[in-house]
């Protein structure tokens, strides 16, 4: 049986955090989804209505802010 490289298994360790840190980002995102699609969306039709655009824009902003909160705080602590 070999030994495994130090500096490998350190790199694999490394790796697995940042898929999963991943993971953990993109099932947030598809939370934030379904959340401003439920909050926004009434019967779907041909077009949006105007509080369903203000919505869908003021739910993303705010998904975008809290995506880079998230990816920041991971940042943080990963060090």
């Amino acid at each position: 049986m070999s030994d495994v490289d130090p500096r490998a298994a350190e790199r694999m360790q490394s790796f697995i955090a940042e898929e999963n840190q991943r993971a953990a980002v993109q099932q947030i995102i598809s939370k934030l989804t379904d959340t401003c699609w439920d909050k926004c969306m009434g019967k779907p039709g041909s077009k949006l209505s105007s509080y369903e655009r203000d919505c869908i824009s003021n739910c993303a902003e705010r998904f975008l802010d809290a995506s880079i909160f998230i990816v920041q705080r991971m940042h943080d602590q990963s060090r």
